[in-house]
């Protein structure tokens, strides 16, 4: 196998999107592979297509990475002005250099570490930006919700991942009564400014929910205190929020509601096979790099004469 085959069935952000409208999760079958094409095979043979796909599409991640990356770069010029020849190129809207943002939200064990080693991880850390977020510290609690948010965007030119994000302001805040249900409504509306912000200043904004059974958590949550390699990754309040898995279901479902927008849209990948998992967001990326639509900046200089520059010079 030596390229790349994509979903059958439509785009994976087809597929896999939710919204608009009311959203039952319970419809969605964490164990289901939509976009899987029949070139996969069956039983293990599976998984073992899906991660060499993953390898493959991984390349062409890296590739459009540098591409995002060398637009932005070429944009700011050597005194941090954008260049006449960069603001053409593909890499640009308008003038200003594209990001990308992959948004990943999912219960506790829901794969959100693995997706961004195995998928994210395929790219150049050059131009990548990776953010998680936990509890606010009291700094972050003596400004508004999205304070701590806008410090952590990408800069121009990169691949932002937040691992958790502004969500968990309309998630945990809510589910475990953070806030009065008045404030984390209000949130839905300022989300949705944000985020048409962001768009607006060339931001793409991929927001995925990696959705996990209750019964596969049980199971990860059962490694993690058997192998001594993961009880780091254990905390007993995992299980006070495995006790609200319908809150946050809930919560969830709301969430994609309020704020599932053309601009901004949410995808829902089932996470209970791993392989699948970063299939479909390695193919979510993949798709979304595509509409961009980019390319390598043009030289900004003299190409033929730099070449001249180059032969004519000898060692003494």
């Amino acid at each position: 196998m030596s390229e790349v085959v994509g979903p059958e069935g439509g785009r994976m952000r087809e597929l896999l999107r939710v919204g608009p409208g009311t959203v039952d999760l319970t419809a969605i079958d964490p164990r289901s592979t939509p976009g899987l094409p029949a070139a996969a095979g069956r039983g293990p043979t599976r998984k073992e297509w899906a991660r060499a796909q993953v390898e493959l599409i991984g390349a062409e991640l890296g590739r459009q990475q540098e591409m995002l990356y060398a637009s932005a770069q070429s944009a700011a010029g050597p005194g941090g002005a954008t260049s006449a020849p960069a603001q053409a190129d593909a890499g640009l809207d308008g003038n200003r250099p594209r990001r990308v943002l992959l948004v990943l939200q999912a219960m506790d064990c829901g794969g959100k570490d693995g997706t961004v080693k195995r998928v994210a991880g395929a790219m150049n850390p050059l131009g990548l930006h990776i953010r998680s977020f936990g509890p606010p510290t009291e700094e972050e609690l003596r400004h508004d919700f999205l304070w701590r948010v806008r410090r952590a965007l990408p800069p121009p030119g990169y691949v932002g991942v937040f691992n958790r994000s502004h969500y968990e302001d309309v998630l945990i805040a809510r589910v475990e009564g953070l806030v009065d249900e008045a404030t984390w409504r209000s949130r839905y509306a300022i989300i949705n400014d944000f985020e048409r912000e962001l768009t607006e200043q060339a931001v793409t904004v991929v927001k995925v929910m990696l959705h996990i059974s209750y019964d596969e958590q049980g199971e990860r949550l059962m490694e993690r205190l058997i192998d001594p390699a993961k009880f780091w990754k254990y905390n007993p309040s995992d299980l006070d929020t495995r006790a609200r898995w319908g809150d946050y279901q809930a919560a969830y479902a709301e969430a994609f509601e309020r704020c599932g927008t053309d601009a901004a849209p949410w995808f829902v990948v089932p996470a209970d096979r791993k392989w699948y998992r970063d299939w479909a967001v390695a193919h979510l990326l993949r798709e979304t790099f595509d509409g961009l639509d980019l390319g390598y900046p043009p030289a900004d200089f003299d190409v033929e004469r730099e070449r001249d520059r180059l032969r004519s010079q000898r060692r003494e």
